[in-house]
């Protein structure tokens, strides 16, 4: 298992470490923060796009060779990212990155699922989900001080390496599994006709959507409520530090209680969060102490997410466990993408609203949770 969330831990940092350097990024490629920001974006549409077309492509192949081979790929993907000469070569290495990852999470959690027996799941799909959610602890805040370090190309090869030393570790490591049955893309995707697939993935769209507005311009969200962007790694540890809280404690809380209660006190937090941190930027209002807080309870409000609804999806569909994780995958970065161009446009007019629209989408994620739960399926 430890395994498992080791590869997710190499496809978060390579999703999230960039969100560390992106002004700097901006600069030596010569366009706008809101323009940088797009690359996270296109990376999160890639990927929501591409999941299940690769998971049916990929249906047959045994499962250690389909995550050594998608780890090759991000890796050669971030060599082609730290080289980059121009945006437009950068945006093509991050669509090839996002192809890698794309296969890594969905097969991880898929895999992880089938080791244990139906009690444990909960907790096995959190320790994987730990994997990304320990790379937004680490990932994001070194990606800031290897950039101003030794700049963020330096910063993305050392990706590509962490990538070849995991794809070597599961090669050597995870146990032989064979691959699914041969199905094509329209029969796979037949699921999405169930009513309780359609209810649950809409939420987690708007879930990561709430919490990608501000995240993805960390640096300049967290000045707007007076942390120096020298500072910005120290808060960006605590969201990641609250992220790995959230997951791991989502994960046992759900198999006690259920996914819609702990998504419903999430989704509140995270409404609490950013309406507070929208305010201190609104009103000029400096408390480092109440920022540090609002850090740890917006990282585990924003990841305490995905393992019951994960959770949710297998109760729904158990039967087409691998799809159904890999269209929550897609969900979860088609909301990262809806988000940064929701905080790109939104913090444009005011760096407050980096936070408030952030919360208005927690707010529509927790009625739309809420109204769409009573079926039984759905819990």
């Amino acid at each position: 298992m430890s395994l498992l969330s080791l590869g997710t831990f190499a496809v978060g940092t390579d999703a999230f470490v960039v969100a560390g350097f992106l002004p700097r990024m901006s600069v030596e490629l010569d366009v706008s923060l809101a323009t940088a920001g797009q690359s996270l974006t296109l990376f999160a549409v890639a990927y929501a796009v591409l999941s299940p077309v690769l998971a049916s492509v990929t249906a047959t192949v045994p499962r250690r060779l389909l995550l050594v081979v998608a780890l090759a790929v991000l890796a050669i993907a971030n060599a082609g990212s730290a080289l980059a000469p121009t945006f437009a070569v950068l945006i093509v290495s991050r669509v090839v990155a996002a192809a890698g990852a794309a296969t890594v999470t969905p097969n991880a959690g898929a895999v992880a699922s089938a080791l244990v027996p139906p009690g444990f799941r909960g907790r096995a799909l959190a320790i994987v989900v730990g994997g990304l959610t320990v790379a937004t602890a680490v990932g994001v805040p070194l990606g800031n001080l290897a950039s101003r370090a030794m700049g963020w190309r330096t910063a993305l090869a050392l990706v590509a390496v962490l990538c070849l030393v995991v794809a070597i570790g599961l090669g050597l490591l995870l146990p032989k599994l064979d691959g699914g049955p041969n199905l094509p893309l329209r029969a796979r995707l037949s699921v999405l006709r169930d009513p309780a697939v359609r209810a649950i993935l809409p939420v987690t769209v708007l879930g990561m959507a709430a919490a990608y507005t501000a995240y993805a311009y960390a640096v300049p969200a967290f000045e707007a409520v007076g942390v120096p962007a020298g500072d910005s790694q120290w808060m960006l540890f605590l969201y990641g530090v609250g992220a790995v809280a959230g997951a791991q404690s989502a994960g046992h809380l759900t198999d006690r209680f259920g996914g819609v209660r702990v998504l419903t006190w999430g989704y509140a937090t995270m409404t609490a969060t950013l309406l507070v941190l929208g305010m201190l930027a609104h009103w000029h209002v400096v408390v480092p102490v109440l920022v540090a807080v609002l850090s740890l309870a917006w990282g585990a409000s924003s990841w305490c997410q995905t393992p019951p609804q994960q959770h949710r999806l297998i109760g729904a569909a158990p039967e087409s466990t691998a799809l159904v994780i890999a269209l929550n995958s897609s969900s979860i970065y088609a909301g990262i993408g809806a988000g940064t161009l929701i905080g790109g446009l939104a913090g444009a007019t005011h760096p407050s609203w980096l936070f408030f629209s952030g919360a208005v989408i927690a707010v529509l994620a927790g009625v739309f949770l809420i109204r769409t739960s009573r079926r039984p399926a759905a819990q």
